[in-house]
Order: C-alpha cells, then structure tokens, then sequence
C-alpha cells in the first residue's frame, strides 16, 4: 500500500504526462514556499501554467474539482507570485490550471483526466 505520499507523486506524475502530449512543457514540479506548494508550473505557447493536480477514488467527500477551495487558490497564487518574483518574470503571462484525475469506468483506461484551462484566477 502506498501512502499519501507516493500517491499524490504518482498522480501529479500522470498529470505531467498528459499535459506534455497536450504541448505544454514541463519547468518545475511541486515548488514550495511559505505560502503554499504548486504541485506543477509547466510553459504553454508563451504562457506560464501553474497547474493543481487533484485526485479523488471516490467522490464521497465531493470531487477532485471541488476540492481545490477558495483557501487552497489562495496559497496557489501567493506562491506563483512569489515564483514569478524569484524568476523575475514578472510580465509573463500565466494562468492557473487543475487537473482532476479519477479511476476510469471503463476496462482498458486506468484513469480518466479532466483538463480545467484558467480553473481560477
């Protein structure tokens, strides 16, 4: 059995994944500060993409979308502003994107991915 841990890499890991064949590239994963943690920031065109990665087995406690609350946005933007601070990159464009990540119902996909583009702002 996995922990929490591991989990939360190994999903952020399949997000990564999709989001390379989808074009973006990858720049950092699960940078840290105070404020919070962006699990990835990732280019897209000439865009910074900070990107939550959310996974939910069940959807008991509510979705994997509904879980990034208004706080957990919060923290997010402080960090990204904080990133774009220590990278001096400050008129970079960027957006804030989640991807939502859940068992598949169907037998030969393991996973089905939700793309939220510009899920907060």
């Amino acid at each position: 059995m996995i922990n929490t841990t591991e989990q939360g890499s190994y999903y952020e890991e399949v997000a990564s994944r999709y989001l390379q064949k989808k074009g973006l590239t990858l720049l950092a994963k699960n940078f840290r500060h105070r404020q919070g943690e962006i699990d990835l920031i990732m280019r897209h065109d000439n865009t910074l993409v900070f990107v939550e990665v959310r996974y939910r087995k069940l959807s008991a406690y509510g979705s994997a979308e509904e879980s990034i609350t208004y706080k957990k946005q919060q923290s997010i933007i402080s960090t990204a502003n904080y990133f774009l601070m220590k990278k001096k990159l400050w008129d970079t464009p960027c957006r804030f994107d989640a991807v939502a990540i859940k068992p598949s119902k169907l037998p030969l996909k393991s996973h089905d991915i939700n793309w939220i583009i510009s899920a907060f702002s």
